[in-house]
């Protein structure tokens, strides 16, 4: 009786936690987006926007209302995107950020094509083969994806419709993305906090609809 009684006193004092892996190239604003993220939902945190790459990683949990969040920001640089895989297994969604000031038109139809130089084209090459690298490994299944269009409020930005429909979509229809069901595009000033809020209700939506797929942690 007396486990009984502890069993369901901890089920209706715990909440579900779920962890978010924060992807993308270096230099794409990863680290900022999550200090900024700290700053809305721990109003005693101050955003620290200043931020150098992230040599491994930084972790933080995001107390909400009905769950938390614990997000792992992995550094982007080539040398340490091996590590990514390890994080895979336990990840409840992917969020990879682009950083839309460097990556040409966003239209990886041109590659290779003559279009442009290396210069024009950005790390537009690198981000989608980092992207589809992400998409086909076996861990990544059916894992809720937000690509986040970094940057927006640059001037010299790609607009977040192109980044879908020239980069994202075609990546996702493509052989590498097959095993990816659910998706979203969003635009995102991680340095002006524009679009965070959005990002992280949609982030929380589609791990709860995962649930079954991927169970969280309670604690």
């Amino acid at each position: 009786m007396y486990h009984l009684l502890q069993s369901l006193y901890l089920h209706a004092t715990s909440k579900e936690e779920y962890s978010i892996l924060l992807l993308g190239l270096d230099n794409a604003g990863k680290t900022t987006l999550l200090e900024q993220i700290k700053a809305i939902y721990s109003p005693d945190h101050h955003p620290k926007l200043q931020t150098v790459p992230t040599v491994g990683q930084n972790v933080s949990l995001i107390n909400l209302p009905n769950c938390y969040l614990r997000i792992w920001d992995v550094g982007g640089q080539h040398s340490l995107r091996g590590l990514w895989q390890s994080y895979y297994s336990s990840a409840h969604a992917i969020v990879f950020v682009i950083d839309s000031t460097d990556i040409g038109d966003a239209e990886i139809q041109s590659l290779g094509e003559g279009k442009g130089n290396g210069d024009e084209e950005g790390r537009l090459g690198e981000c989608k083969l980092v992207l589809e690298d992400v998409l086909q490994n076996q861990e990544t299944e059916g894992v809720p994806v937000l690509v986040l269009a970094n940057k927006q409020d640059r001037e010299d930005c790609v607009e977040v419709v192109r980044i879908k429909e020239g980069l994202v979509r075609k990546v996702f229809e493509g052989e590498k993305g097959a095993s990816v069901r659910d998706s979203r595009v969003l635009p995102l000033s991680a340095l002006t906090g524009t679009g965070v809020k959005e990002a992280v209700e949609w982030v929380c939506s589609r791990v709860k609809w995962n649930k079954e797929g991927r169970p969280p942690v309670m604690r």
